[in-house]
């Protein structure tokens, strides 16, 4: 069902009707508890309590989550229940998500070699509530976290199913500006007569892109420039679908191009739909016009 999602009793009936059903059953860790992903999420946050190195080692409280995810391979334990319940609020039109917020109770430390077991049930479903967002309801999971058969924490994970606002139209927006500077100057002259100028050194020969005031590689002060073919494979990108910018329509594909030259340039992928960027994938320059002023190089993607 599509247009004005359902708002009526039996609607939110059907809905609590679902609360205290198992949203995933027998859930194992895809890992122990280790001390390489101990140490990597000590590094990434800058964590550098005593507790969580040595032989007494215990793992961050806050790593709660990280032992119950299951990556990039799917959740076989999740249950028909709450595919059902997510599909019925999609098929009334709350088809957006966002999540809100988590909350996490530890009751007893976890430590390397601990074997992690868990099973998640569908905690509460909110009655209609209206955000910025748009209209919809608050779904509530409650998962246990056990090690060795012992409860160790719950992680409660609350998501918003919500029909998207309607926004008022707004007059299209021109892109920003470019800031140039007596250091990139040139790069911009460049783009106007639609050539890719990449600097290089006269002292040492090495390329450098973005353009500075000397090298990197010999501190020379003196380049002159050289031509990008124009071929080059995404090294590394992103899709952006949140949040919205003016001028720009998400979701786009902003990739790290590595030109055949050796340097690296950040700009949008495009030709391709979003979603079939991959790392390695080819790509050729090409440059668009986006008004009276702005010309921009982007980079065409090549499906095998």
């Amino acid at each position: 069902m599509s247009g004005e999602p359902e708002v009526h009793e039996e609607f939110e009936a059907r809905l609590k009707a679902y609360e205290g059903r198992p949203a995933a059953a027998t859930g194992v860790g895809r890992d122990p508890v280790n001390e390489p992903m101990i140490r990597h999420w000590c590094e990434a946050m800058g964590d550098t309590s005593p507790a969580y190195k040595g032989p007494d080692a215990i793992a961050p409280p806050t790593m709660l989550q990280a032992w119950t995810m299951a990556g990039l391979t799917g959740r076989p334990e999740r249950t028909a229940a709450y595919d059902e319940l997510l599909t019925l609020l999609d098929e009334s039109g709350h088809d957006a998500v966002v999540a809100t917020d988590c909350e996490q109770e530890y009751l007893r430390p976890l430590r390397p070699g601990d074997e992690i077991t868990f099973d998640s049930v569908i905690e509460s479903v909110s009655g209609r509530k209206t955000t910025k967002l748009g209209a919809g309801y608050f779904v509530t999971t409650r998962t246990d976290v056990r090690a060795g058969g012992e409860l160790a924490g719950t992680h409660r994970f609350r998501i918003l199913k919500y029909a998207p606002a309607r926004r008022p139209s707004r007059p299209v927006e021109r892109r920003p500006r470019p800031v140039v500077n007596r250091d990139n100057a040139g790069f911009w002259e460049g783009v106007a007569r639609r050539e890719l100028l990449i600097q290089r050194c006269t002292a040492c020969a090495t390329l450098r892109f973005p353009w500075l005031p000397g090298c990197n590689t010999c501190g020379s002060p003196d380049w002159d420039t050289v031509e990008a073919s124009g071929e080059g494979t995404v090294y590394s990108y992103v899709v952006m679908h949140h949040p919205p910018f003016p001028a720009f329509e998400p979701p786009y594909a902003v990739g790290l191009i590595e030109l055949a030259e050796g340097v690296r340039i950040v700009s949008n992928v495009v030709g391709v739909p979003h979603g079939t960027v991959r790392i390695g994938m080819p790509v050729r320059l090409e440059f668009r016009q986006y008004d009276d002023a702005l010309v921009l190089p982007v980079f065409q993607g090549v499906r095998p």
